[in-house]
C-alpha cells in the first residue's frame, strides 16, 4: 500500500491486479441498470445505497448515473485537480481512502440529501464521507468508460464503520471490470 506522500494520514493504495473471485451476479447482465447495479454493489459491501456511486465519461465530464439524485447535480470535469473520481479516470488505478475527510476533495456532492436511498430518520445534519475506495471502470483498449465508488459515511471514522480492506478494494476492481463489459457505462 502506498501512502499519499503530500498526506501522511490519507490512506491511498493501488492494488495489485484482482484475484479472480466472481463479480456480483448483476452487474455481468448486459440489461442491468443503474439502481440495481447500485444496490448490489450496496448488499456487496455492506454500504446503503446512498454509498455507491457509477459515473459515466461523456466528453471529458463525469456524470453520475448512480445515485438517481445526483443525476441533475452537476458533473466532474476530468481535468479536476481535487476530484478523487477525476483522479481516478486520469490515472485508471485504484484507490482506498479511511481517513477521507483529511483528503483535499470536492465535497459539494456531499451536501444534497439522497432521500430515496437514505434512512428517514438521519438529523438534518448529513454524515460526510469517512472512507472511500475508487475504481476506474475500463474498456478492452483501456479506455476509461467511468468511475464506481463506494464508501462510508458517518459523523466521524467509528460512526462510519469498519476500515476497506485491500480485499475489498480487489473486490471493487474486479466488480468495476464486469460493469465495463455491460452496456450500462457505454453511450
Amino acid at each position: 500500500m502506498s501512502k499519499d506522500t503530500k498526506n501522511p494520514d490519507a490512506s491511498a493504495a493501488a492494488a495489485a491486479p484482482a484475484r479472480q473471485p466472481a463479480a456480483p451476479a448483476q452487474t455481468t447482465n448486459q440489461d442491468s441498470t443503474p439502481e440495481q447495479v447500485g444496490t448490489e454493489l450496496a448488499a456487496k459491501f455492506r454500504v446503503k445505497p446512498g454509498e455507491v456511486a457509477i459515473l459515466r465519461l461523456e466528453s471529458n465530464l463525469l456524470r453520475f448515473l448512480y445515485p438517481e439524485e445526483l443525476k441533475t447535480a452537476g458533473s466532474i470535469p476530468l481535468s479536476s485537480s481535487t476530484a478523487v473520481a477525476a483522479h481516478t479516470a486520469q490515472t485508471k488505478k485504484v484507490e482506498l481512502f479511511n481517513n477521507f475527510t483529511k483528503v483535499k476533495h470536492v465535497s459539494i456532492f456531499e451536501t444534497i440529501k439522497l432521500g430515496s436511498v437514505e434512512s428517514e430518520e438521519e438529523p438534518p445534519q448529513p454524515p460526510m464521507i469517512q472512507k472511500l475506495m475508487s475504481a476506474p471502470a475500463l474498456d478492452e483498449r483501456g479506455r476509461v468508460l467511468g468511475v464506481i465508488q463506494v464508501c462510508r459515511k458517518g459523523y466521524d471514522l467509528r460512526t462510519a464503520g469498519p476500515d476497506f480492506s485491500l480485499d475489498d478494494l480487489q473486490q471493487l476492481e474486479l466488480a468495476a471490470k464486469a460493469i465495463a463489459k455491460t452496456s450500462l457505462l457505454r453511450k
